[in-house]
């Protein structure tokens, strides 16, 4: 039986339950998302803060390692754990903390995922130069084997791979421009020189290039550095290696100041998505970055639609799981707020205050996948003691549920009985029914 518990607690302990951002234990750049085998697969870098001791710039981007996330629902996403380590690949400088924005594509039944990393060489002005290397699975979570040498003839960050309906394979990267090149049938080697993409913007840092094509464009996105600080911008051609065509914005620069952004687009079950990164969970240090999902629409002509980050996310949450609600819907202009539960552990997630009367917060998409749901458990606290108001898809006096809150300085849960919803998907709706303060956490129903 203590085996079994143990076992419990180690899957889920790899398991999140979340919305944006999807992973809430750790940090996770520059996310590219690929769908294998009907399951969409996250390959992010993995920001860390600089271990004492290490000789690295102050105050700049750490990362070491890679993992592989998984998800069927983009809701709940399994961490499957270390794939490559920069200490357990020939060619990198195991120190460097180098490892950067990563890719990975499946060919002939391998999964080839490719990585950036600084090369254990020093080139003649004194510095060392970045490599892109690749590492091979049978499976998408791994085990990866890294191959003993990068790949030759390219240097630079950021790999992306493009398979073409002909089949031909392209590996793109940038440094200070963007470089396409295709590969050989063993996706190993480059099979062309390399050319630089052109007639994309002259000035301001251009990187992450990432490629898909849809009805015949072929779109190329990129982080660009217009201003101070990066926004996703994407380029059209009807062909992989040009003429491309600078077209639109994707997504703004970030209304916070993170300085980088870094850009996935995948079809996932007839939906389009964005993935990009943000430093929610690090506030104060835009070095350390976690991964966000939004869904992302063409207009009739193709052009993208740009994309608004939001909290809600993407996906269907379950009843039964914690549903944090600061990740809302909609919520009131005035008399609400979402912060830190805990300044000093950012992980730890939001809470909702609600200091009005009237003032409410809505959460979309709520599975009730029968109609056995009966009581409601909140996580809150309240000086004065308060009192909510539940209700589903619209407010209604004559269905929703007041839930009081007890007087406590910390966080109690309360379960109430409520007037249990249909089977099926609904909104969900919080208010404040009186003028007293109330903090929240999360709901839960069972």
């Amino acid at each position: 039986m203590k085996l079994y518990i143990v076992f419990l607690l180690i899957i889920f302990s790899n398991l999140a339950i979340a919305q944006n951002p999807i992973i809430h234990n750790q940090f996770t750049a520059d996310p590219t998302a690929r769908v294998f085998n009907g399951k969409m697969y996250l390959f992010p870098s993995h920001d860390i803060i600089a271990p004492e001791g290490a000789n690295l710039r102050k105050d700049w981007f750490c990362m070491g390692d890679y993992h592989v996330f998984s998800s069927e629902n983009l809701t709940a996403w399994t961490d499957h754990g270390v794939i490559v380590d920069q200490k357990n690949v020939d060619w990198v400088d195991s120190n460097s903390y180098s490892m950067w924005a990563p890719d990975c594509v499946e060919r002939n039944e391998k999964y080839y995922f490719y990585f950036p990393a600084n090369t254990k060489h020093v080139n003649a002005d004194g510095r060392k130069s970045f490599g892109i290397g690749v590492a091979i699975a049978d499976k998408p979570e791994g085990p990866y084997t890294a191959q003993v040498e990068p790949i030759k003839g390219v240097l630079g960050i950021d790999p992306n791979v493009f398979i073409d309906r002909d089949g031909q394979a392209y590996l793109l990267w940038s440094m200070g421009k963007i470089f396409i090149a295709k590969l050989n049938a063993n996706m190993l080697e480059l099979a062309s020189e390399p050319i630089e993409i052109k007639n994309l913007p002259e000035k301001g840092l251009k990187e992450g290039p990432f490629m898909f094509e849809r009805n015949g464009i072929y779109y190329l996105t990129y982080p660009h550095v217009e201003n101070t600080i990066e926004r996703l911008e994407y380029a059209i051609s009807d062909s992989p290696t040009g003429n491309f065509k600078v077209t639109g914005v994707i997504m703004d620069e970030s209304p916070t100041g993170c300085w980088t952004n870094h850009q996935s687009v995948v079809n996932f079950k007839n939906q389009w998505y964005l993935f990009y990164h943000h430093n929610d969970f690090s506030p104060k240090f835009d070095k350390n970055r976690s991964a966000c999902i939004d869904s992302l629409f063409f207009n009739a002509d193709g052009t993208i639609r740009k994309v608004k980050p939001t909290l809600r996310g993407v996906g269907i949450t379950q009843a039964s799981d914690k549903i944090q609600i600061d990740r809302y819907s909609l919520m009131s202009e005035n008399g609400i707020s979402v912060t830190y539960i805990d300044t000093l552990n950012y992980f730890a997630g939001w809470k909702t205050i609600f200091k009005e009367k009237g003032v409410k917060i809505q959460y979309n998409a709520v599975n009730f996948e029968n109609d056995g749901y009966t009581w409601v458990n909140v996580r809150a606290m309240s000086d004065k003691g308060g009192e909510l108001s539940l209700s589903f898809d619209n407010i209604n006096s004559k269905t929703s549920t007041k839930i009081k809150i007890p007087v406590s300085k910390e966080w109690k849960t309360t379960r109430v009985k409520i007037l249990k919803p249909k089977k099926g998907v609904h909104n969900v709706i919080v208010t404040n029914v009186k003028n007293q303060t109330v903090e929240v956490d999360w709901i839960s129903f069972e």
